[in-house]
């Protein structure tokens, strides 16, 4: 305890004061977690940040139940942890300089007579973030309905001129959702997922209780979403139910790709092309087609054939669009719709007319209605 009254803990040491032991991964899912964590060489490093490498920051408050705006927060209580180990914790109640109403002292059992002597949120939001900091930059947080705690978390560093810590967010709630269904668990509430996680801490409506059972919910679901292929944190954060599993197994395609302009042309085992593309960046959009993001069925058809991809970094946009086009003209993909006849050009006609006009036409003609020559035809287009 520092003498602001904030509570900090080191891995496997308990808070003072706190009646619950600091827990480690819960026996029935810690294999399943490692299962996943410890993949070493089997992710390709380049692609993503492996899970093992990031620093869950687990947190969750309680609050007077007013808005985010406003942030009225009574205790901040979070969890440290990293490859399925918990490396240190936080806990502080907050004074937040009004009465908290009696149906949340009767809910968290905070009273307004508990956070008298506790500091106010521009003394424990500080600590707090250095505290967060303290754990690297690579870093999440992780909370139970995230988008409550994130947002309390924002106000009261907008309220105070802090800077927020901003990290990814990974949400238990849309996790558990994706992962678990009704015939599973009746609910998604964070009690229900600790009691069907088998979580070490009951939670209880007190911030650190809360956060701790959040730990083992949240290695619960990285033990399910492991079977299914996710080993780094940003598959992680789009993991979704929706995507086949045999498409999100084909990330690896993308793990080689440069990240710079240029064409990338997805191949079939023989080495046909199956679909040619541009971008801006030709990791990043290859990766997209992976993900829920793509909604397109024919193209989560061609993800299930394709093999391999072929990059070809460009300098300008305009080399890239040119290149597409080519390839589309020299190989056919069949999964193209766009620039799949580049010889099938409009022309500009005078009609043969007392008043001639402009006409759109497909096919030039000559007077007597006859096409020109093949030679012809062919200077009419630099």
């Amino acid at each position: 305890m520092d003498g602001s009254g904030m509570k900090i803990a080191p891995a496997g040491v308990a808070s003072p004061g706190l009646s619950v032991p600091l827990p480690t991964v819960v026996a029935m899912v810690r294999s399943a977690v490692q299962a996943t964590l410890d993949f070493g060489d089997d992710v390709e490093r380049g692609f993503g940040t492996p899970l093992a490498d990031v620093t869950f920051i687990v947190v969750d408050l309680e609050t007077t139940g007013g808005a985010p705006k406003d942030a009225g927060i009574t205790e901040i209580g979070a969890v440290a942890v990293r490859a399925g180990e918990v490396v240190g914790e936080f806990q502080t109640l907050v004074n937040p300089g009004e009465p908290i109403p009696a149906f949340i002292s009767a809910l968290t059992g905070i009273t307004t007579g508990m956070v008298a002597g506790s500091p106010r949120l521009r003394a424990a939001l500080p600590t707090f973030f250095d505290w967060v900091r303290s754990h690297g930059s690579t870093t999440a947080w992780v909370a139970h309905n995230a988008s409550y705690d994130i947002s309390f978390l924002k106000a009261g560093a907008g309220l105070h001129d802090l800077v927020f810590p901003e990290h990814p967010v990974v949400d238990t709630v849309h996790l558990a959702r994706q992962l678990l269904g009704r015939d599973e668990v009746r609910n998604h509430k964070l009690a229900t997922l600790a009691r069907y996680f088998g979580a070490s801490t009951v939670p209880d409506h007190r911030a650190l209780h809360d956060a701790r059972a959040t730990v083992d919910v949240l290695h619960g679901l990285i033990g399910r979403v492991g079977n299914r292929g996710v080993e780094t944190l940003e598959e992680l954060r789009g993991f979704s139910a929706s995507v086949p599993s045999e498409v999100r197994a084909k990330r690896r395609l993308a793990a080689d790709l440069p990240s710079a302009p240029g064409v990338y042309v997805f191949r079939d085992a023989l080495g046909g092309a199956l679909y040619v593309g541009t971008s801006g960046d030709i990791r990043r959009r290859v990766s997209s087609y992976f993900t829920r993001g793509e909604r397109r069925p024919r193209m989560a058809q061609m993800v299930k054939i394709a093999e391999s991809v072929t990059p070809i970094v460009c300098a300008t946009d305009l080399e890239a669009r040119v290149r597409e086009v080519r390839i589309i003209a020299s190989e056919q993909p069949r999964f193209n719709r766009r620039s799949t006849r580049p010889n099938s050009h409009t022309w500009l006609k005078l009609t043969d007319e007392h008043f001639p006009r402009l006409s759109i036409v497909t096919r030039v003609r000559d007077r007597s209605g006859r096409s020109p020559p093949a030679h012809a035809r062919a200077v009419r287009r630099p």
